[in-house]
């Protein structure tokens, strides 16, 4: 069959995987569960991924491709890239293997060149550039510990913060007071603090209120307003950074915004992220991607193995880009 692709993007929630031909056709896909190592241990994580693996391999016709290009979530610095490169290699699934960090196969689902910075704000934040010649940059990401403001967890938390002390007068006002117990159908939020503490509200539930503080800050809220516009900040800073670190600032550059915080649009905060962008990287061109991260793992490994004239432009139609 010739050259192929064993394509992985492996986040917390979700696994995709495709296996596709050197000439970008797609001859198999498959989903799983959440890669989450850090929880479960690298070998229970693996003995999961491997079942979605063996689903799209069997549907292929296939045991084993070329080359293994894989995204994954908590590959955060070298040693996990090559602790996770190791254990993909053990399943003897192909004769190469590149572990990138899962915020690569977003970037490169952006662009048409593995060329420009991709800025991903879900849960959490993270931020990586790339150019053609190998160089890239990128930052830990592992929140507030290694520097990281934001996402959808931490505007929770942060809402949350404001709304408490605004409504026992530690702080100023603000209708986030209101909005986020009002949310959940409770009258204040110290029963919405109670109801979370005591998991009368599941934990993870807290992600829900990140659209909450959005539309109180749409309405004209200050408070509500100023945190949308530190996550801006925050976006921004890591996008010039990373366009920095890559002698990039001077050309035109795709910066691609992407995970369920930016590709929602909500005006307030991709508005002044472009704002901010034109006065600190005028070259930067800010654009939303929404296509699936398994194309640019799969785009990656083509960089890496090789692929025929109009490939890319096959996949990329095959999932509607």
């Amino acid at each position: 069959m010739g050259l192929t692709v064993l394509a992985i993007d492996a986040g917390n929630s979700k696994t995709d995987v495709a296996i596709v031909t050197v000439d970008g056709e797609v001859l198999a896909t498959a989903r799983g569960g959440g890669f989450r190592p850090p929880a479960v241990g690298v070998d229970t994580a693996m003995d999961d991924l491997a079942e979605t693996v063996t689903q799209a391999l069997t549907a292929a016709g296939l045991t084993s491709v070329t080359h293994v290009s894989a995204c994954l979530a908590n590959a955060d610095f070298p040693v996990e890239e090559e602790q996770l490169a190791a254990a993909l290699r053990a399943r003897a699934w192909a004769t190469t293997v590149t572990v990138r960090n899962d915020t690569f196969a977003i970037l490169r689902a952006g662009v048409t060149e593995p060329r420009g910075v991709a800025v991903v704000c879900g849960a959490g934040i993270n931020c990586v550039g790339m150019r053609p010649d190998g160089r890239t940059a990128r930052f830990p990401a592992l929140g507030r510990v290694s520097g990281d403001w934001g996402g959808g967890w931490g505007l929770s938390e942060e809402a949350l913060w404001h709304a408490s002390r605004a409504e026992d007068g530690r702080g100023a006002p603000t209708a986030l007071a209101h909005t986020l117990p009002a949310h959940f159908g409770l009258p204040t939020v110290y029963a919405l603090i109670e109801a979370l503490h005591l998991e009368h509200i599941p934990p993870l539930r807290r992600h829900e209120l990140t659209p909450v503080l959005f539309a109180t800050a749409s309405d004209g809220d200050p408070v509500a307003r100023t945190i949308v516009e530190r996550q801006a900040e925050e976006v921004v800073a890591m996008a010039v950074v990373a366009l920095t670190r890559l002698d990039l600032l001077s050309e035109e550059t795709p910066v691609l915004l992407g995970g369920g915080v930016l590709a929602a649009r909500h005006p307030q905060l991709n508005d002044h992220i472009t704002h901010l962008l034109t006065e600190r990287a005028p070259k930067a061109v800010p654009q939303v991607v929404t296509a699936s991260p398994v194309l640019g793992a799969a785009l990656l490994g083509l960089d890496t193995a090789g692929s025929r004239e109009g490939a890319q432009g096959r996949l990329r139609r095959y999932y509607g880009v």
